[in-house]
């Protein structure tokens, strides 16, 4: 059967195709590009006038200009100064003993006094001795009366000169036992050996004290040695005679000056240094025997270098390094202070001041407190305060 013959059958023919709609999906497309370039633009247009924004109130807010304190580096004449640490000696100290044993019977000194060379300290027991003494005083005597007359009569030719000799001999020999026992009892005494202070008493009376045991100790406080040592590359700059200043922790801010009186003539091979001995003078006894020293020998002087204040340097493991202030020109033409953190190279410190050997100039201006809230670039303001005093030799304790 035919479909399309039939009149009753209505429609269209199979093989026939219904007709596209591409207007209407095309002007679609289109709609959702715009919509969707619209909003990507409106995105880009927001983040554009944000940072803009943020960017522009950065640019008019800006921090003020932190308040440091300046200084100017100096070009000066600081002392040469060689610094060693060492400890004080006594010219004159000894252990006072006794030469022979006994028991004492005696003490004549007090712990602490001041004496003189030759004063009693300690007598130990003589008896013997100066029985023995008064005994041969005796036979001193006899034996001179005895020689007297000997040589009378030899000299009247009664009598032959072998008892002249005889009688000599006993006479001699009287006396020799004199002065031996004078000398034993001299050692029964102790004496001191010179001027000084005694120290503590380590004895009693009755003791029985052997020989060489200590008794006391006695110190010359008047004149002392400082001993410290030196490296060997200053060895050439010493000489005896130059001045050395020293500094104990007992008297903190007190200097005390003395001579350079010994430099040792060998450098200690394991060390490589140099010993060398300077004597102190001490009127007020005040140094003592043993003290810490911390030393400073006076060299001659060397040319003018750059310091500045120990407080201007700050010191790291990445360098020294010092804030310049220099002055910056902004677009409209105003000046401002700026700081720029400079690298130098340091010397010595010397009352409170140090050596700039590189990197800084006379006449620049650096940072001398507030450098912790600054870093290089920062925007200064100098403060009329001035900068703290910084004392040459700060306490120790």
């Amino acid at each position: 059967m035919n479909i399309v013959t039939e009149s009753h059958i209505s429609g269209r023919p199979i093989a026939e195709k219904p007709a596209a709609r591409p207007v209407r999906l095309v002007r679609w497309f289109i709609i959702v590009g715009l919509l969707l370039a619209l909003l990507v633009g409106a995105l880009v247009g927001f983040n554009a006038f944000r940072n803009h924004m943020i960017a522009q109130f950065f640019a008019n807010n800006k921090p003020p200009p932190s308040s440091v304190t300046a200084v100017e580096a100096k070009s000066e004449q600081i002392p040469n100064l060689l610094t060693a640490v060492g400890d004080l000696a006594a010219v004159h100290q000894v252990n006072v003993t006794s030469d022979v044993s006994g028991r004492i019977t005696d003490i004549m000194f007090t712990a602490g006094a001041s004496v003189k060379a030759g004063h009693p300290l300690v007598q130990l027991f003589d008896g013997p001795e100066q029985g023995d003494l008064a005994s041969f005083k005796a036979q001193s005597t006899g034996a001179s009366l005895a020689l007297d007359r000997a040589k009378q009569l030899a000299a009247r030719q009664f009598g032959p000169q072998s008892t002249v000799d005889a009688a000599q001999a006993t006479y001699d020999t009287a006396i020799a036992g004199i002065a031996k026992t004078e000398a034993l009892i001299s050692q029964k005494l102790v004496r001191a050996p010179f001027d000084g202070e005694l120290g503590v008493r380590r004895i009693e009376v009755g003791q029985y004290l052997s020989a060489g045991t200590q008794i006391v100790t006695l110190t010359d406080l008047s004149m002392l040695y400082a001993n410290f040592t030196v490296p060997e590359k200053a060895s050439a700059a010493l000489k005896t005679g130059q001045t050395v200043r020293l500094t104990v922790d007992a008297y903190p801010g007190r200097t005390f000056e003395g001579k350079i009186t010994t430099i040792e003539p060998q450098i200690a091979a394991d060390t490589r240094n140099i010993r060398v001995q300077a004597t102190i003078e001490n009127p007020d006894h005040i140094l003592k025997p043993g003290m810490f020293t911390t030393t400073t020998v006076v060299l001659p002087d060397r040319p003018p270098v750059v310091t500045v204040p120990e407080t201007a340097v700050d010191y790291t493991l990445y360098g020294d390094s010092v804030f310049l202030i220099t002055e910056k020109k902004s677009d409209d033409g105003k000046t401002s202070l700026v700081v720029v953190r400079t690298f130098v190279r340091t010397g010595n410190r010397v009352n409170g001041r140090a050596e700039i050997l590189e990197g800084l100039k006379a006449g620049d201006r650096v940072v001398a407190v507030g450098q912790l809230k600054l870093q290089s670039g920062a925007a200064v303001a100098i403060s009329t305060d001035p900068a703290p005093v910084i004392p040459a030799n700060p306490p120790r304790y």
